[in-house]
């Protein structure tokens, strides 16, 4: 386990490493002038020139690619913002919480409605539910959220307000109690839609693989012989069906988190929320300025490679845990 453990962390390294040289000559190599990018449409020379020099960009490729790995691995720094002049690092930690809660927190959800719609569905094939269940698979496949989170937005927080009580805008933090938008329950009720919203964009493919995998596992020889053996069926079902079918659940899970910020993008721009995706959004066509904001891009991109890369290390454990051939391959 030791020697699978350290070849993924080295992995990992390695890949992180080669994030670093993507980010850097797409964001900053690439463009014909950052500098211009950084001044803004109406810039003038002497406002390019001292961007030049400030960024170091009259320097060879070389010196600035190690300058930006250094700034990146000693001082954990992502440098300024080309609209504001903040600290990306500032900016992208404000926005990271919101983000976090929203992915995490709606996977949670798609996988707590996900799990017993697939069970139940395999347990009566062709039944009314199992109809039911697809036929809901082929709409979510094809539905985008976009339009799910418009929908959610006009029902549950416009026409059912009196009813549902459910915001349609602002995040809530949850370790702040004070006012009255701050504390666990104000921010899972602010979260509920934009949950839903995320869950539904990844719900109808994990209702089906989840249905399909358990299908395959039921008919496996080692379950007919425990059925054989009198093994009680809630037993058999959960400890000798339902653990195997889940395996590739893990795997998926991981990928899909790592890959969420199409839906992220869509999710905070219906709702308001101050996330990775409004940042995002914000930072390829700034109403202001005009301008892109390189360093804030670059940044987003690098956070959720890196984060994807975590992910992925924390996935190949958990599943060279759970099947322990994983580990000898």
């Amino acid at each position: 386990m030791y020697r699978y453990l350290i070849r993924r962390v080295l992995w990992a390294v390695v890949l992180l490493f080669a994030v670093t040289i993507v980010t850097y000559f797409i964001f900053f190599a690439i463009p014909a002038n950052p500098a211009r990018l950084a001044c803004g449409q109406r810039a003038t020379q002497e406002c390019v020139d001292r961007a030049t020099k400030y960024y170091g960009l009259d320097k060879p490729v070389y010196v600035q690619y190690g300058k930006f790995v250094k700034r990146l691995v000693v001082h954990q720094d992502l440098g300024r913002s080309f609209t504001n002049r903040r600290k990306v690092n500032d900016v992208v930690k404000e926005a990271a919480p919101v983000t976090a809660s929203l992915v995490f927190g709606g996977a949670i959800v798609w996988l707590l409605l996900a799990i017993p719609i697939g069970v139940f569905s395999a347990l009566r094939p062709r039944s009314l539910l199992d109809r039911i269940a697809m036929v809901f698979v082929l709409i979510g496949i094809s539905a985008h959220p976009l339009w799910i989170g418009l929908i959610f937005a006009y029902l549950f927080g416009y026409k059912w307000s009196n009813i549902t009580h459910l915001p349609i805008s602002q995040y809530c933090d949850f370790f702040n109690p004070s006012g009255d938008c701050g504390g666990p329950v104000q921010w899972a009720r602010h979260l509920v839609l934009p949950w839903l919203t995320f869950a539904l964009f990844f719900l109808p493919l994990y209702t089906r693989m989840i249905r399909t995998r358990f299908l395959e596992t039921l008919d496996a020889q080692y379950v007919v012989a425990a059925r054989g053996r009198g093994v009680p069926e809630f037993r058999l079902l959960r400890s000798h069906a339902l653990r195997p079918a889940l395996l590739p659940l893990v795997t998926m899970v991981g990928l899909d988190l790592g890959g969420a910020l199409m839906a992220v993008i869509y999710i905070d721009t219906i709702y308001g929320l101050a996330g990775i995706g409004k940042l995002l959004t914000g930072a390829i066509a700034d109403p202001i300025t005009g301008t892109y904001d390189l360093p804030l891009i670059a940044a987003i991109f690098f956070v959720i490679a890196a984060f994807t890369i975590f992910v992925t290390f924390v996935v190949d454990v958990l599943y060279a845990w759970l099947d322990p051939r994983v580990r000898t391959a």
